[in-house]
């Protein structure tokens, strides 16, 4: 509890997570990698070139590389976070540590095997009430750095989101062609279940979420619904009326 903030809307600010990083030794969103460590085995080769989302202090990728993982770059846009987690893993050269926005990736296309994320969106969305009608600024966030994840995927590369959010919720963002990629969820834990997205780079959606994504278009584009008031009569008719 020493970190909660005092308002959920400073989980979007980079001053609270350098103060945080500062001190905080490590946090794991969703439990730590052994609790989705076989999901994560079905659809990541140790071999594999990695992009690490949001990396902050988790234990995520050091505990890939001792499973065996072998190139894993890690980027946040705390420099705080990423100073401190290059020093802590400095013996380790396959994991590499990066200050970057994930809305504007300083890569090339098509680099990565995987982009893998665990709590960084759903850390983009934490003023949001609603999750049936998620903002427009939060949508064009999300679209911005699902844009960015697409382009630097290779095809058949995958990207994988680890969330809370569950299917009726997420699939809502994720589905879109222009993503170029397939959707497919598991879950894991037991009293309570997080969710684990797998998205292929160069395989279509299903043909009920490329259905969800045209209904959702239709909405967006439908014009809101126009309430016409009758305006008040000037006069006063109900005295002027002969009866």
């Amino acid at each position: 509890m020493e970190y909660l903030p005092d308002s959920n809307a400073r989980y979007k600010d980079v001053d609270y997570w350098n103060e945080r990083y500062r001190t905080e030794e490590s946090f794991e969103w969703f439990g730590d990698f052994t609790k989705f460590e076989h999901l994560i085995k079905k659809h990541v080769g140790v071999e594999d070139n990695i992009l690490i989302l949001g990396c902050g202090n988790s234990a995520l990728s050091c505990d890939m590389h001792q499973a065996g993982y072998t190139s894993i770059t890690n980027i946040d846009y705390s420099s705080v976070c990423v100073e401190t987690m290059a020093e802590k893993h400095r013996n380790h050269s396959e994991l590499s540590w990066l200050c970057m926005d994930a809305r504007r990736l300083a890569f090339p296309d098509a680099v990565f095997d995987v982009v893998l994320e665990k709590g960084t969106l759903d850390a983009m969305l934490v003023e949001e009430t609603d999750p049936w009608s998620v903002s427009n600024d939060a949508t064009q966030l999300l679209h911005q750095v699902l844009q960015e994840v697409s382009r630097v995927l290779r095809p058949g590369g995958r990207f994988i989101s680890v969330t809370f959010a569950q299917p009726h919720f997420r699939k809502r963002l994720y589905s879109r062609a222009e993503y170029d990629w397939s959707i497919k969820h598991y879950h894991y834990g037991n009293s309570f279940h997080y969710f684990l997205y797998v998205l292929t780079k160069g395989e279509e959606l299903s043909l009920e979420d490329a259905e969800m994504e045209r209904r959702l278009r239709a909405e967006a584009e439908t014009p809101p619904f126009e309430v016409i008031f009758q305006e008040v009569d000037s006069e006063d008719f109900l005295n002027n009326i002969g009866l």
